[in-house]
């Protein structure tokens, strides 16, 4: 990015954040009211509105944990995401503000990309993990007063007791975090090669690739002529349910159907059950049906 853009970018970042920190927050009928429109009638303008209010909520967040080394802006971005998931699960009977429950999504939404990203070595996504990454510099700091001063062995306890995890994940966390160092580093002062060069390459080779595409063309054509085979019912309850991106629920079916839901829910499984009798007949082992993963 040449210096002009880079001066034109932070302008821009500066209006964005000074736009979001004018707008007024909702009070908790509003909040209500923008909830159910969504919900009830799927009125976009209500849920726009209802994000747009709480763009300063993620200005917020993203500014707290700007000391991970990633531009605001991608965390910002990254946030947006998590407050428009808030929005669009949001139950308004649950009596809850809705700032208090998007919190939780905008946060969790920049953690995830903060992880996925601040080392070419993957830390880890479970929650403990999670919770470490982003605990245990602050509490190192706090027990021992010397930000990365290496942890006794009874502070590493009193470190895990707090967060709920095993004494191993704290010292497994403290030796990543303590470790990631540039993949282009020299492994010796001496020598020419760099860590990076000791990776194994753990993509599939060629011929696997070919492989693989060959066969899932054939489990397809397989599944196609099966399905051909389904009576015009089933075949709708199938594609509906679960050949489409955002599948069909059973009261859906049931009311285009004119039929019940649990009368849709016995088609459906009658077709499965079908579906994978043809199938198993062209193999000798119903596990060559899986793809692999």
């Amino acid at each position: 990015m040449t210096p002009s853009n880079d001066s034109k970018s932070r302008q821009a970042n500066r209006s964005f954040v000074r736009e979001v920190m004018r707008r007024a927050l909702l009070s908790h009928e509003e909040e209500q009211d923008l909830a159910r429109r969504w919900r009830d009638d799927q009125d976009e303008d209500a849920l726009h509105k209802l994000v747009e209010a709480y763009g300063r909520l993620v200005v917020a967040t993203a500014s707290r944990l700007r000391n991970y080394g990633l531009p605001v802006s991608d965390l910002v971005q990254q946030g947006n995401i998590g407050l428009m998931e808030a929005a669009m699960r949001f139950d308004p009977e649950r009596g809850v503000r809705f700032s208090s429950y998007a919190g939780w999504w905008v946060r969790s939404a920049m953690q995830d990309f903060i992880l996925r990203n601040w080392s070419i070595v993957r830390i880890g996504t479970t929650v403990s993990q999670k919770s470490l990454f982003f605990n245990l510099r602050r509490l190192r700091a706090k027990i021992e007063n010397r930000p990365g001063a290496t942890l006794s062995t009874e502070n590493r306890q009193e470190i895990a007791d707090h967060l709920s995890v095993r004494v191993d994940d704290v010292e497994t966390m403290e030796n990543r975090l303590s470790a990631d160092l540039s993949l282009n580093a020299p492994i010796a002062l001496d020598g020419e090669d760099d860590w990076q060069n000791l990776l194994p390459d753990s993509r599939p080779n060629p011929e696997d690739v070919v492989i693989g595409q060959r066969d899932g063309e054939t489990r397809s054509r397989w599944l196609a002529a099966a399905i051909g085979q389904l009576s015009p019912r089933e075949q709708l309850i199938i594609h509906r349910r679960r050949l489409t991106d955002d599948g069909a629920t059973l009261e859906q079916l049931g009311k285009q159907l004119q039929v019940s839901k649990e009368r849709v829910r016995q088609l459906e499984n009658r077709a499965l059950a079908k579906l994978k009798g043809m199938m198993v007949a062209h193999v000798a082992d119903e596990r060559e049906l899986l793809a692999d993963v």
